[in-house]
């Protein structure tokens, strides 16, 4: 079931930058990323409360509390400075090369998550970056 979900949110992800290059033509692209948050957090509310897990709330940590605030703070830089890269390059070149954050989760995975890197997690992440580079050339 994750795979449908993964690659569902890959298609979704697609369309995020599609979508923002058109509708970024004569804006800002802070403000573009600021109209695109606002309706991300109407919609993720609107599937909390949909699902009745408002309550859970009240279950959080602390730890839980830091490490989704930390998350928030580097969803912000990865937005911001996407939708900059996004406005003023060509979205066949700005999209490869964000996707190199599957090299560097790999990376962060191994360091930080103790998830264990194997010959092929290793071909696979070295296959991306070669293609980003080319698509990136």
């Amino acid at each position: 079931m994750w795979l449908i979900y993964a690659l569902l949110s890959a298609v979704f992800a697609a369309l995020v930058s599609i979508l923002a290059k058109v509708g970024m033509q004569n804006i800002n692209s802070n403000l573009a990323v600021a109209i695109r948050t606002v309706v991300v957090l109407i919609t993720a509310w609107m599937f909390v409360f949909a699902a009745g897990r408002h309550n859970d709330l009240a279950s959080l940590t602390q730890r839980n509390w830091i490490f989704l605030i930390l998350s928030g703070l580097a969803t912000a830089a990865s937005w911001l400075f996407y939708f900059k890269a996004l406005q003023i390059g060509e979205a066949s070149k700005v999209i490869p090369v964000d996707k190199t954050s599957v090299v560097f989760g790999i990376l962060l995975a191994f360091l930080f998550l103790n998830e264990t890197i194997t010959i092929k997690t290793i071909l696979g992440g070295c296959l991306i970056l070669l293609g980003t580079i080319v698509l990136a050339l």
